[in-house]
């Protein structure tokens, strides 16, 4: 989750959750979303990119420690760095607690993986607007398929939302944005990958840290090694969960005796992520936000103040009608005052722990919305181009693809390899590449 402090993210997570991050919600790979500064242009929300550096050097080998069951293991691999480094850290697990029998039955196997650092090292940068982001979080598929999870799930959801007082729209969102309804949970063995980034990592500490917590989860019971499978950064589950953040929220609702958010059924990672909510601040029955209309001339900035008292500055609700009073609430205006402008509320903050980006709060809130059978975002963004819809996307990427583009899925989600070859063709026909899915660009993919 976290970034997150995370129990997700991509590379940062936070639940913090340390979630990683808000990735581009077409993965469950979460690179962290800035959102941009308040301008009255569109404001860009890019994805934190990891820094190239030069390679680590591993740590030298030093003894390991002894538990009275610990023995140095042998691991064949290709880098024998690696190996060393291994033989060394397991004196420091067993110091934190891991016994050798947990160790061995862990790093069993276990080899470097060359693809975790180059995915860590060789992310190309990706830039998107809000609306571009919204779109994909707020999908017609996303949408249907968060309504099928809370139908499919209601009894447990609704014990869920009894338990902690979070909203079963909003448990569903999260799992909607963070795996697509568990159908992108990742399946990169997390020892492995851990281990990988410990030792050759830009953020070796952290990723050790991380390493030795879901070691401790092995030892509980929990899982067992070879089920433990996530991103390649660490994140874990339905509802992606780093291990740290695991460790400190995830809860057995179901009863077995393990907090199982791998598997099929869903309730312990739903129940987990009502709980890290819940912990937070939830409130049940505030809104994360209400799409508002601000007049102009109203300068917001981050003034708090009850609805009403925004009401005698003008700022209503899209009906026309003061907000209730659920609460102390800020304008937010992602893309400048010629956008969509939201009235957010302290549950809006509660999101971003899960995840720091205003974006990934707000793709949340307006699904869990979107969810519940409320309408879609009403104003208009300044997109500079002319918007094309879910179908339409889809028709450009099978027109892309069957020009010879790579583009591994038409799933109507603009990400960074549809952008990109987006751009590629309107360079090839001398058009602004901008990378954006246009009625414009399908009409020239149609023609040209």
């Amino acid at each position: 989750m976290h970034k997150r402090v995370l129990v997700a993210a991509i590379a940062g997570t936070s639940i913090g959750i340390s979630a990683l991050a808000a990735a581009p919600v077409e993965t469950s790979l979460r690179p962290q979303l800035r959102p941009g500064t308040m301008s009255s242009d569109a404001v860009v929300i890019s994805v934190d990119l990891p820094v190239r550096s030069l390679r680590p050097v591993a740590r030298p080998a030093v003894g390991a420690a002894s538990d009275g069951d610990v023995k140095v293991i042998k691991v064949a691999t290709s880098n024998p760095a690696f190996d060393r480094w291994i033989s060394s850290f397991r004196g420091r697990a067993v110091n934190a607690g891991i016994t050798g029998r947990t160790f061995d039955r862990a790093f069993a196997g276990v080899q470097y993986n060359p693809d975790v650092i180059k995915k860590d090292r060789n992310q190309a940068e990706f830039k998107r607007q809000i609306w571009d982001y919204l779109d994909s979080a707020t999908s017609p598929p996303r949408v249907d398929g968060g309504k099928k999870g809370l139908r499919k799930h209601r009894r447990a959801l609704t014990r869920i939302e009894e338990r902690y007082g979070v909203e079963k729209e909003v448990v569903v969102a999260v799992w909607g944005l963070e795996s697509f309804y568990g159908t992108r949970k990742g399946d990169t063995p997390l020892i492995g990958a851990l281990a990988t980034l410990a030792f050759d990592g830009r953020r070796g500490a952290f990723f050790e840290k991380q390493l030795i917590a879901a070691l401790k989860i092995i030892q509980s019971g929990d899982v067992a090694p070879l089920n433990m499978t996530g991103s390649w950064a660490g994140a874990m589950g339905h509802t992606q969960f780093i291990p740290t953040s695991y460790l400190a929220y995830a809860v057995d609702f179901t009863g077995d005796g393990k907090r199982d958010i791998w598997s099929d059924d869903p309730t312990d990672a739903l129940a987990s992520t009502a709980a890290y909510l819940k912990r937070f601040g939830w409130r049940k029955g505030m809104p994360w936000g209400v799409e508002v209309r601000v007049p102009r001339g109203v300068k917001p900035g981050g003034t708090k103040r009850m609805p009403s008292n925004w009401a005698t500055r003008g700022v209503v609700g899209m009906d026309g009608k003061p907000v209730r009073d659920y609460g102390s609430a800020r304008i937010l205006q992602p893309a400048g005052p010629n956008g969509a402008s939201f009235m957010v509320f302290a549950n809006f903050d509660v999101i971003k722990r899960y995840n720091n980006a205003d974006a990934y709060a707000i793709g949340v809130g307006h699904l869990s919305d979107r969810i519940a059978g409320g309408p879609e975002i009403q104003a208009s963004w300044p997109r500079g181009y002319t918007p094309v819809t879910f179908e339409q996307r889809k028709e450009i990427q099978r027109l892309l693809k069957r020009r010879g583009y790579k583009l591994e899925k038409i799933d109507g989600i603009i990400g960074p390899n549809s952008s990109k070859a987006i751009r590629h063709f309107q360079q090839s026909v001398g058009a602004k590449p901008d990378g954006y899915a246009s009625k414009e660009v399908l009409q020239l993919l149609k023609t040209r």
